[in-house]
């Protein structure tokens, strides 16, 4: 059986419950101390890695380790650092490698989204190439909720419960007045509507938006201001969820209108910004207030609106990848079922499905009016934003975890 030590990074935009995924490798790592003996925590992911950035977890009291399921963001830092193709530019591979063997890591975990999977991926096969043992396992994460191979993705449910809440109170903020009010609220989500989506769960309960609009769909800035309009003459207040990520049929983001936008490490145009770029667009068409609202980073850190079944599907994620790991399972992914009773089943996704392949919001979920989404999609979100998770107060504020972060590598 294969002994040694095990690292666990977390990669990518973090999440209202990255976290729980940490805490529950960490504390199943702990309690198998036959096969693993010590478990490390890669300080902003696989950056971490390649400089011997790591911390001892076994250092870390479990009551502060159980606090990190009720703690947002990466609590080891994130990165977006993408690894080369290993066949063009094997050097951090070979990097990766030399510190495996020199701390004995026979246990790698990285915890992201579609990129992470593929780092998982690569790391993975160069190790086999190499004839270095070790158990690879990917461990979800992503608000987007685009990830293949599973029902949903850690972070999606909570960040859901967040849009749709705020969405709710954003529309009776909206309508107090007599004027007129034309709202544009801008939310998360590239080349997947998921996020955007979830919207429809307040326009479900009577304080929603009236149009949504989401990447799967091109986007039409005329049929966008005819529909806007139309409400707008019947109603006097219009509120509007899109997507950061919709595309007109050249292929351009909305910021692109106007300008050109930056680019990331792995290629991807930096979002952000559709919002403000409409606001103005509708002013200089309609003689009316207009608010452009982005989300921005709330909808992926607001803990306080966590949903249980994504704090605790997460936690038990993280718990699996160490029991796949032990049960000398490799190069798969941890995914989730929802069954028929709308209870969560955790799952094995060979990593090679998973790495790079976008799951987006199936065609039939959308309204024929491509400005819409179908109660289909509402008898799917539903269930994924139900409970309220414990929470542990200081002076009526949250309790986040605080970690000693004992040095293990060396910078």
């Amino acid at each position: 059986m294969l002994k040694g030590n095990l690292m666990f990074g977390q990669s990518g935009g973090p999440t209202a419950v990255i976290n729980c995924s940490a805490a529950g490798v960490f504390i199943e790592a702990l309690k198998h101390q036959d096969r693993i003996e010590k478990v490390y925590g890669a300080h902003h992911g696989i950056i971490g890695v390649l400089e011997e950035d790591f911390f001892d977890m076994g250092q870390e009291d479990e009551e502060e380790l159980l606090l990190l399921k009720q703690t947002p963001a990466s609590a080891l830092g994130s990165c977006r650092y993408k690894l080369a193709d290993p066949d063009e530019d094997d050097t951090d591979y070979r990097r990766i490698l030399e510190v495996f063997k020199k701390y004995n890591i026979r246990f790698f975990f990285y915890n992201g989204g579609n990129d992470s999977m593929d780092t998982c991926n690569k790391i993975s096969k160069f190790m086999q190439e190499n004839d270095y043992d070790c158990r690879v396992i990917g461990v979800p994460k992503t608000v987007d909720n685009d990830l293949y191979g599973t029902d949903f993705c850690p972070g999606y449910p909570s960040a859901a419960r967040y849009i749709a809440t705020t969405m709710m109170e954003v529309y009776c903020d909206s309508v107090v007045y007599p004027d007129g009010q034309i709202t544009v609220v801008e939310i998360m989500g590239r080349n997947a509507g998921w996020l955007t989506a979830a919207s429809v769960l307040a326009a479900d309960k009577g304080s929603g938006p009236d149009l949504i609009y989401l990447p799967e769909s091109v986007f039409d800035i005329d049929k966008f201001m005819a529909d806007i309009k139309r409400i707008y003459d019947e109603k006097g207040k219009v509120l509007v969820a899109i997507s950061e990520g919709v595309q007109t049929k050249d292929g351009k983001f909305i910021p692109e209108l106007v300008g050109e936008v930056k680019v990331d490490a792995f290629g991807h145009k930096q979002m952000g910004g559709a919002a403000a770029v409409l606001k103005e667009y509708i002013e200089n068409q309609i003689n009316t207030k207009v608010r452009g609202i982005e989300l921005s980073l709330m909808q992926r850190c607001a803990a306080h609106l966590a949903s249980n079944v994504d704090v605790e599907s997460t936690f038990n994620a993280g718990r699996e990848a160490v029991k796949a790991a032990l049960n000398d399972e490799t190069d798969i992914m941890i995914g989730f079922k929802v069954n028929d009773s709308n209870d969560v089943e955790l799952t094995h996704v060979p990593l090679e499905k998973a790495a790079n392949t976008e799951r987006k919001v199936p065609e039939e979920w959308i309204n024929e009016e491509q400005n819409f989404v179908t109660d289909e999609f509402i008898d799917y979100c539903l269930p994924l934003v139900q409970g309220l998770p414990e929470r542990k107060l200081e002076d009526n504020l949250p309790k986040f975890a605080n970690l000693k972060f004992v040095q293990a590598g060396k910078k």
